[in-house]
């Protein structure tokens, strides 16, 4: 299968980034590539590094071994899903002393991906996990969506112990798949319990179609507004909302991902510079994408600022 490649011009954009949401092996489904194959790819590309996001077990220590290449860095994570205990503040805190740095609330476990009536446009390509949740169910082992809030809306005290462990460790919030009110509320709590960095996971995605006013609002607690490349590019929005999003929010506000890794998209080290092509033919400055791909992901990982 034939894939874009970027320009030389996109490259240099977006060198010194952090992919901060990609899918590679080794995993529970075909990925396109391992991490290991990856770093030395990602260092030959400018690219400092990537956070290994997988939905069902946590990455750390597989970031470790990667680690010990010397290439680009790779960065653990946990998914709080159901493979996980859920909302578990036991895996969140082995998880941060194991080095993992990013903590996603539920994706494909939670109430709003479950019960998403949402349909995709007719063309895009469906979440490789969509046919591994078929399966589980199929087996039995279909657990109970797990919640972040409560009936009455409010967040959930067991959520709150996972926030209180994300500041203390001073690790990433990102929201994963929930509904944008739960996204709300989730947002102004961890602020509240001292969580400085937090990610709005793909506001543009089909169980998220977070609006531009309630994205600007998310902007003011602090967090960041996730672009990712595989959202517009496997058609389940269109380019010109993604940047309009973009626009309306301020790239200040925004970082661009890839969340590649799926064996029919692009290859994942092209992922940032691809999504810049797109940004400069839609007319976004160099500075503008510089911000979103490189200060952003750096800030958000916690690396150390580059002077340009």
């Amino acid at each position: 299968m034939s894939h874009p490649i970027p320009s030389r011009h996109a490259r240099d954009l977006v060198r010194g980034a952090y992919d901060v949401h990609i899918h590679v092996g080794p995993d529970v489904m075909k990925r396109r590539i391992d991490d290991s194959e990856l770093a030395p790819r990602f260092a030959e590309a400018g690219l400092a590094g990537f956070v290994l996001k997988s939905h069902y077990v946590p990455t750390a220590e597989r970031a470790a071994v990667v680690n010990r290449l010397g290439q680009a860095e790779a960065v653990g994570a946990i998914t709080l899903n159901a493979s996980v205990g859920g909302l578990n503040p036991i895996a969140v805190e082995i998880a941060a002393r194991g080095g993992a740095r990013f903590v996603w609330l539920p994706t494909v476990d939670s109430s709003n991906q479950r019960s998403c009536l949402a349909s995709d446009p007719a063309g895009a390509k469906p979440p490789m996990w969509a046919r591994l949740q078929d399966d589980l169910r199929a087996a039995g082992m279909a657990a109970d969506p797990v919640e972040v809030v409560g009936p009455d809306g409010a967040v959930l005290e067991r959520t709150r112990q996972v926030l209180r462990l994300i500041a203390r460790h001073d690790m990433v919030l990102a929201t994963g798949h929930l509904h944008g009110d739960e996204i709300a509320t989730v947002v102004a709590a961890a602020a509240e319990e001292g969580v400085h960095r937090i990610v709005v996971t793909h506001p543009e995605f089909t169980s998220q179609r977070i609006g531009i006013e309630r994205q600007r609002e998310l902007a003011t607690h602090g967090a960041l507004l996730e672009r990712c490349f595989t959202t517009p590019y496997t058609g389940k929005v269109g380019w010109d909302l993604w940047f309009s999003n973009i626009r309306e929010a301020g790239p200040e506000n925004s970082i661009v991902s890839s969340d590649l890794g799926q064996p029919f998209n692009p290859p994942v080290e092209h992922g940032l510079a691809l999504a810049a092509d797109r940004l400069l033919d839609a007319g976004f400055s160099d500075e503008e994408i510089r911000t979103m791909t490189v200060h952003n992901s750096r800030a958000l990982v916690g690396a150390e600022p580059l002077s340009d």
